[in-house]
């Protein structure tokens, strides 16, 4: 399957990459530095600025990159890196420095916060180099090209990942860059956009992914659930073969797209993922969206797409396509504005704007492309937000009845003088701790019970306490999803007997007066 995308690349495609990988300057617009400000689901948990407000420098190699990330103050200290010219395994050297944790071969934004990386000049290339995000927040990747990274033969990079997110990455915008390859998994080549182990709030627009076996991925097995809330939109993907994108888990808004030549498969939505499709454009393509190679099904939502010349396989135990009339399954709540492209206009709105090089162009709303707003001049308030996956701008005050009170509960272990009880007692002045600063603290039910929604509420004085945690399936040990701090946290809704909160960092002894639950 995975060589069709290498039969099929076209000629100017072939001659493009040549072109690129021996320095050839293309003609394209002068690119400039980072502008415009995040949309869709990287607005959300605090907000997506990147490097706004601190210092601007240039790079034009792959150790400037990282000696410029390890000369920062703190791995905090916001910083916009403009990259010009061609970035490759040659000129990519490890740094070390107190501020980062970088390595050789790739372009590492590893334990870091508020740094954006954007091409400037005559464009910026990472040919068969790898950008990877790990345990990153606040980054704001944009106008770059990404090319022919590889997994197997040499050289390698990132995993074959052309952009990959992994570890408790949080609010990432990747917007006007170019992703591509030469091929499928037997050709070398694997995802151009993956996000794995715990990725939140992300957003790829105005975007290309173009020439790949897959496109890419949220979640990298049917285990892996604790990412979601990505929007892609007026992105174009030409010749994928399968995962556009891939969604395990998690909710994804897709909106505004141009879909030309899925030879396989499209938006393969499984294992419980929610996809919100809106005024899409699918052309020339298979399968473009369904649950596909699992029987663990996934949802959607579907309103306003086109479908030219689209065709549908038969379904099957482990293949479900939508089609060839597509309808809605669930419903997505979305908590930010945006306004949708009639899908009529997305294939001429999408290749005014799309990829790099286009001088950061985005559409207006109403078919016509206009210049993007200034970047916000200062970064979020926090470096490292906390995750608050609500339907609504921020975390607020569940409403409905706290299935918690009349419920059971157990833990870990009990600090002297709590019980497990006192989490579900209505009572903000009794509290359960664990024996140290971490530990498991659970609501239980005797028959399964809808869930959609936890609050974490902290006994007073010990506010701030509680660091990272993850809420966990207690029926399947599936983790629903995962973050830092207390507060109301917001994840599908799941029938379960038992749900689980289960603390794995902590500033202190953590003293949790109430672990509150709510069917939405």
């Amino acid at each position: 399957m995975q060589r069709k995308v290498a039969l099929r690349l076209s000629a100017a495609s072939a001659a493009m990459a040549v072109a690129v990988g021996v320095g050839v300057v293309l003609s394209m617009p002068e690119a400039s530095a980072a502008t415009g400000t995040a949309t869709g689901y990287a607005t959300q948990n605090g907000g997506t600025t990147g490097g706004a407000g601190g210092q601007t420098v240039r790079a034009t190699t792959g150790t400037a990159i990282h000696a410029a990330l390890c000369g920062r103050a703190s791995s905090s200290t916001p910083i916009t890196i403009e990259v010009e010219g061609t970035i490759n395994h040659a000129n990519t050297a490890k740094v070390s420095g107190a501020s980062c944790n970088t390595a050789a071969g790739v372009i590492e934004l590893k334990q870091i916060s508020n740094v954006t990386i954007v091409g400037v000049g005559g464009g910026a290339v990472f040919d068969q180099l790898g950008i990877h995000i790990r345990e990153a927040s606040n980054i704001v990747i944009q106008n770059v090209t990404v090319k022919n990274v590889k997994k197997s033969g040499s050289p390698t990079s990132n995993g074959g990942d052309a952009i990959g997110m992994e570890s408790g990455v949080r609010n990432v915008w990747v917007d006007h860059v170019t992703l591509e390859a030469s091929g499928g998994e037997s050709e070398g080549y694997d995802g151009l956009f993956d996000m794995k182990d715990n990725t939140q709030y992300v957003t790829l627009s105005y975007s290309i992914l173009r020439n790949s076996g897959r496109g890419g991925l949220v979640g990298s097995s049917e285990s892996d659930l604790s990412n979601g809330y990505i929007s892609y939109h007026h992105n174009r993907y030409e010749n994928i073969d399968s995962r556009a994108p891939l969604l395990r888990g998690g909710t994804a808004h897709i909106y505004n797209n141009h879909y030309v030549s899925l030879n396989e498969s499209g938006i393969n939505s499984r294992a419980g993922a929610r996809a919100k499709v809106d005024n899409n454009y699918f052309e020339d393509s298979k399968d473009v969206l369904g649950t596909f190679y699992t029987d663990a099904a996934g949802y959607w939502q579907v309103s306003g797409n086109v479908f030219d010349n689209v065709t549908w396989s038969t379904p099957g135990t482990d293949n479900k396509p939508a089609g060839p009339n597509p309808q809605s399954n669930t419903t997505v709540s979305i908590p930010y504005a945006y306004t949708l492209d009639s899908a009529a206009c997305v294939p001429d709105v999408v290749s005014r704007t799309a990829g790099a090089g286009k001088g950061l162009q985005v559409s207006n709303g109403s078919c016509s492309v206009q210049s993007p707003t200034s970047t916000p001049t200062t970064p979020p308030t926090s470096s490292t937000p906390t995750p608050t996956p609500s339907p609504t701008s921020g975390p607020t005050q569940p409403s409905g009845t706290n299935l918690s009170l009349g419920a059971g509960a157990d833990g870990s272990s009990k600090a002297s003088g709590t019980s497990y009880g006192n989490v579900r007692d209505g009572d903000l002045s009794t509290y359960w701790s664990p024996a140290g600063s971490t530990g498991a603290i659970s609501v239980k039910w005797g028959s399964a019970t809808s869930v959609s929604k936890v609050d974490i509420r902290e006994a007073a004085g010990s506010a701030g306490v509680i660091g990272a945690w993850k809420l966990v399936n207690g029926d399947t040990g599936a983790v629903l999803t995962s973050g830092s701090g207390a507060g109301v946290i917001t994840f599908p809704r799941t029938s379960l007997s038992k749900v689980t909160f289960e603390i794995t960092g902590a500033t202190g002894t953590p003293k949790v007066a109430e672990f509150e639950t709510y069917a939405q």
